[in-house]
């Protein structure tokens, strides 16, 4: 019986270790060249997901690459009031630690049998047990599992739904090296998460392991087509640089200094989603897990149930290793519950980031009471 997975991002990795780990073998087709053949995004806060990395067997591993001082949080509103600052403790449990995906990444890869993933083999359909792959290579399966991220391909073949556009979005920048660069900065954001919210925007700056700080500049309520109508010239950072200062009035001077401390990575990304509850009939030779299946918005939900679908859909193969229909009617009935209210919660979050007093309401969040 042969596995395939498309994707080779955490939560097809996930499932290939698991599976690993019960003696079955599957094989992973990734449309990139290799695995350093792009970088692989910020930090992680990985909570739930550390049950995928017990089952995996690779828990020690992960406790040992992950930032236990990446829990500590800022909390600020645009005129520069602080509203929380939590500290980690040395000693304290590793119930969110920050985990560079990258290092995840490659820790997955690493537990896993050279042979296991294919690269630059880039999904373009499937029919009757076969794969057929963008440079006309092709392959054959009896079980077909889409990892492969929120433009998903396999997706269709289950269901008709698509990502939709929920009125935020996003430019990336980034300050390396912080610490020696800009020392005052450094220290203003501290060793985790550095939050700047209200009036329908918002600052995330979040220090990397590598000394890099990656800066969310998010604003909220807006078009799809804001990026066009913005007026941030990306194609020259130093005046999409400006462009965004122009539009933060009002904010603190030290907020604005982070941005013009950015370096020419200008990065614009669109948020969408997939509905919330979202289900398909379990069908033979195909099912779906991590963004592919329940796309959420980015509040900290999204990798860890991913990891949690890799994982518990390779503990339902291995229990039913001779009626993958029964295991997949498993997997996808606990999958569409629990990722129903991670993504319900994801949804809350999202609706109170782009409330007018953000800020305020989300300090009642984290201090209830």
């Amino acid at each position: 019986m042969t596995i395939a997975i498309v994707g080779a991002g955490l939560g097809g990795l996930a499932l290939a270790r698991v599976l690993h780990v019960n003696g079955i073998d599957a094989v992973v087709y990734e449309r990139e060249s290799s695995r350093d053949a792009r970088g692989q995004g910020g930090m992680l806060d990985i909570h739930s997901g550390q049950r995928a990395l017990r089952e995996a067997g690779l828990i020690d591993q992960f406790h040992a690459i992950a930032r236990g001082e990446g829990q500590d949080m800022r909390l600020l509103e645009p005129d520069g009031t602080l509203l929380l600052q939590e500290d980690t403790p040395e000693d304290a449990p590793l119930e969110r630690p920050e985990v560079d995906r990258a290092d995840l990444r490659n820790l997955l890869l690493d537990s896993l049998p050279e042979h296991a993933v294919r690269w630059g083999h880039a999904f373009e359909s499937a029919d009757n047990g076969v794969l057929h792959f963008v440079d006309g290579s092709s392959a054959t399966y009896d079980l077909l599992v889409g990892a492969d991220g929120a433009n998903s391909r396999v997706r269709a073949l289950l269901t008709d739904a698509r990502p939709a556009h929920i009125g935020q979005n996003v430019v990336e920048l980034g300050i390396p090296d912080i610490d020696r660069t800009y020392p005052d900065l450094a220290a203003m954001v501290g060793r985790g998460n550095y939050w700047v919210l209200g009036n329908g925007k918002s600052l995330a700056a979040q220090r990397n392991g590598d000394g890099r700080v990656r800066i969310g500049l998010s604003f909220y309520d807006t078009a799809e087509d804001w990026f066009a109508t913005s007026g941030i010239p990306f194609d020259d950072p130093a005046a999409a640089r400006a462009r965004l200062i122009d539009l933060l009035p009002g904010w603190d001077a030290r907020f604005t200094a982070l941005i013009a401390a950015c370096d020419d990575t200008v990065v614009p990304r669109s948020i969408t989603t997939l509905p919330v509850g979202l289900t398909w009939p379990s069908t033979p030779g195909v099912t779906l897990l991590g963004d592919a299946a329940h796309l959420m918005p980015p509040v900290g939900e999204g990798a860890n149930m991913a990891l949690l679908d890799g994982a518990l859909l390779g503990l339902a193969l291995a229990a039913h290793p001779d009626d993958f229909p029964a295991a997949v009617k498993e997997y996808e009935r606990e999958m569409f519950e629990r990722t129903s209210a991670a993504a319900r919660m994801s949804a809350d979050m999202q609706e109170l980031l782009m409330s007018p007093d953000a800020a305020q309401k989300m300090l009642a969040f984290f201090q209830p009471g």
